[in-house]
Order: structure tokens, then sequence, then C-alpha cells
């Protein structure tokens, strides 16, 4: 990103460490959290804060790039030291899982829709996820190992899994769990048919992140 290019270290560093506050306070409060609170848990000074983040929608846009670029960084890692496409497959859900992009999605999306509509790259960068997802989807069926019912915007559901843990169970055990019992039921070899009909391509794009209007 051109702007953390032109920045000193230590400026880039206070911005990475406001971006990881406000997503963690996020996932935990809410959008609405209070940006003093933000800077607090940054460790910085709200002056500071706002030098880097005008408003709450300069952050949240952020946040947002941010992981689009995790995102990007899975898929393509996933696809390239995995030995085939289903195992790049299984890697790419868990590590989605493991971000937490469904609570972020549930967090931050309805604002996001609202407020992230422009923006040089970020659509050519939901582009990468997308082709990545295809690909994975279509060369894993192609070797027999996923089931030919599921579609690429399966895989986009499942990459925002998100499970509920009572007081004192151990929620990251329970997720995962839950996660092989999921890529178990990918496997070609799976039992029952799934209901309803596979949804294709054009649909994947309504999923993966965030909505933008393709690059001006």
């Amino acid at each position: 990103m051109a702007v953390e290019k032109g920045l000193r270290a230590d400026a880039r560093r206070n911005r990475d460490l406001i971006i990881a506050a406000a997503q963690e306070l996020f996932l935990e409060e809410g959008i609405d959290v209070p940006l003093e609170e933000v800077a607090r848990r940054a460790g910085v000074g709200v002056g500071t804060l706002y030098r880097r983040f005008p408003d709450r929608d300069a952050l949240l846009r952020a946040v947002g790039e941010k992981n689009l670029r995790r995102l990007v960084d899975l898929v393509e890692t996933s696809w390239r030291e995995e030995p085939d496409a289903w195992h790049a497959l299984c890697r790419f859900l868990r590590g989605s899982v493991a971000l937490r992009i469904g609570v972020l999605a549930a967090k931050l999306q309805p604002h996001l829709h609202q407020q992230l509509r422009t923006g040089p790259g970020l659509n050519a960068m939901r582009q990468q996820v997308i082709a990545g997802v295809l690909r994975m989807v279509e060369q894993a069926q192609a070797d027999g190992a996923l089931r030919a019912d599921i579609g690429p915007v399966d895989v986009a559901l499942l990459m925002t899994l998100n499970v509920y843990t009572p007081p004192g169970m151990h929620s990251e055990q329970a997720m995962e769990r839950v996660v092989e019992i999921m890529l178990n039921g990918l496997r070609a070899d799976a039992g029952s048919p799934l209901p309803g009909t596979r949804l294709g391509e054009d649909e994947l794009s309504h999923y993966i992140a965030v909505r933008f209007p393709p690059d001006e």
C-alpha cells in the first residue's frame, strides 16, 4: 500500500498497532467502540490515531483492507505450498476460519457495504481471492478429492464459519474440531447429497470479503 511505504518505521508501526487494536475491539464490542479506546488498546495517543485515521470510516476501511490482504496471502500460499488442490483448499479454509472472517463480517459488513465502495487495487485483491477459490475447487474436483456438488459459493460460506462456545469450553479446540468435521463433509466420498442447487462463479463475488465496484 502506497501510504504505508511512505511512512517512517515508527509511524508504520503505530499504524499497524492501531489497525490491530481496532480489529480486536470491533470483534469484541462492535464498530461503535470509542476511538479513544482503540488508541488505548494500541498504546498510542488519540492524536496519533487521528493523524493516521481522520475518522471511523478510514479506520474501518483499513481493517477491511488488512483482512482482504490476508486472504490474498492465504489463498496464494495455500496453493503454492500444498501438494495438491485438496490440501490447498483445506489449508485455505482452516486459515480463513482462524482469521475469524465470519465474526468480522458480521460486525462490519453492513457498514462496509455502505462506506467501502471505492479504492484503487481493492477490487483487484478481491478478484485474486475469487480466482484462487475457483482454481482450488475446480482442480480438487478434477482430481476426484472434492465432492462434485460443492460450488465456490459453498466454500465462500464455509470461510465465514463461526462456532459459539459456552463459558468454560476451550474455543480454539472446539473450532478446530468443527472445521475438521466440515472438511470431512467436503470429501468426494462423503455420504448424503446436499439440498438445494450448486451456486457458481457469478454468485461467488457476493461473498468474498466486502463488495467493491471495478477499479476506475
